[in-house]
């Protein structure tokens, strides 16, 4: 089963991510995505491990910043597996492509990798990722080429997602069965 947790930053939807992971097995996998390039995000890194540590929940943490698709396809299938976050790890590969001639399309490729090994696994993956659309245009090519890769693969890996998490204020809200689907018309 594929769940996708959305939400703006700082909504709440890591913890509830966290919640919903012990809530569904006894044990999981935590796939942290971040680089530590600065002391904010190393205090980030901190509080996040400090709040597994102090849960209750048996949690084994991987630093898989790029290689998310080769460490879901060698996943035991016994564990939840909770992703946190896709939009740094796409953001890592925007990054690293950044001077390449085509890094959008090098991009895309690694989405729908991830994609594949996604429809292709047969345990239970959370997925954090962030609602980035929700906000301003960004002012710099690079920020807008982010924002528009993250929301399409947020919508592409929705589409392909058992369950959809929308979290705000801390409050998560399933959408995927609340989702409405257009009837045939010839039917």
């Amino acid at each position: 089963m594929v769940v996708l947790v959305t939400g703006g930053a700082r909504s709440g939807k890591s913890t509830f991510a966290e919640r919903y992971a012990a809530h569904l097995g006894s044990e999981g996998k935590y796939i942290a995505t971040a680089h530590i390039y600065d002391e904010e995000m190393r205090t980030r890194v901190r509080r996040h491990l400090e709040r597994r540590e102090h849960s209750g929940f048996a949690w084994e943490t991987a630093e898989v910043p790029y290689d998310l698709s080769g460490i879901l396809g060698a996943i035991d299938n016994d564990k939840v597996v909770l992703v946190d976050c896709l939009t740094l790890w796409l953001s890592n590969w925007l990054i690293s492509y950044e001077k390449e001639k085509e890094p959008e399309g090098l991009v895309w490729n690694k989405i729908d990798e991830l994609i594949r090994t996604l429809s292709a696994l047969s345990g239970t993956i959370i997925l954090v990722t962030n609602e980035v659309g929700d906000g301003i245009v960004p002012e710099y090519a690079l920020g807008r080429q982010f924002r528009d890769l993250a929301g399409v693969m947020n919508q592409r890996i929705a589409a392909i997602s058992q369950q959809v998490f929308l979290v705000t204020a801390g409050i998560p809200m399933e959408m995927k069965s609340r989702e409405f689907k257009f009837g045939d018309r010839n039917g």
